[in-house]
């Protein structure tokens, strides 16, 4: 189970909390872009950035000279993950919104210089963006890992918050003559566009052409 403090418990809309740690972790390994919240001289500061999940540790990665990155080494952060899955249109303006799933991450977050960890992390990145793909190219050299920063985070402190289903208009709207309901919004790949210099007999790898 998620542990509650005072920063994760929800305020509004309780009933669209989950304190089921599977919940986060379906959230966070079906999602692919995170946006990473720092204060840097300051001023707060919103980044989106991909990230990788082992276990209870969340990695992030960026230049190390990302402002971000830097501010967010060994400092407070905030982590957040946003799936919108569809526009429910309700008989009134007021009422419509999102179905959605969401996660936000509070804590500390590490600047990684063990150089297994900081591989692992990297790995972590990468698998989750192209499961597959870290074996598959070339590795990280000492040159570009030096120019890398990388992040862990617990997910010790984590909410949950999800909305599912369709409008939910005032009683007295039920009876208005106008169309209600939820437009899905879904994601799929498509087919891979190889580089344009790729030279001839080189086919799209498995992992990357079954990826559904």
């Amino acid at each position: 189970m998620l542990s509650t403090t005072p920063r994760t418990t929800l305020g509004r809309e309780k009933d669209r909390g989950s304190d089921d740690r599977n919940d986060l972790y379906n959230v966070l390994d079906t999602a692919l872009i995170c946006h990473l919240g720092v204060v840097v001289d300051g001023h707060p500061m919103v980044v989106p950035t991909g990230y990788g999940r082992v276990g209870d540790t969340l990695y992030l990665h960026g230049s190390t000279g990302a402002k971000s990155l830097r501010a967010g080494g060994g400092g407070e952060v905030c982590v957040t993950v946003t799936h919108v899955d569809g526009i429910v249109l309700a008989r009134s303006v007021f009422h419509h919104s999102f179905n959605y799933r969401s996660a936000i991450i509070y804590g500390r977050a590490r600047v990684l210089t063990d150089p297994d960890e900081r591989l692992t992390g990297l790995r972590a990145l990468t698998e989750h963006l192209a499961p597959g793909q870290w074996d598959y190219v070339r590795q990280p050299t000492r040159k570009e890992l030096a120019k890398t920063a990388v992040l862990a985070l617990s997910l010790d402190e984590a909410s949950v918050k999800m909305r599912g289903g369709g409008p939910k208009d005032d009683e007295e709207d039920y009876e208005l003559p106008l169309w209600a309901g939820v437009l899905p919004l879904v994601t799929s790949w498509g087919e891979p566009v190889p580089d344009p210099v790729l030279p001839e007999g080189i086919d799209v790898p498995v992992h990357i052409s079954g990826r559904e």
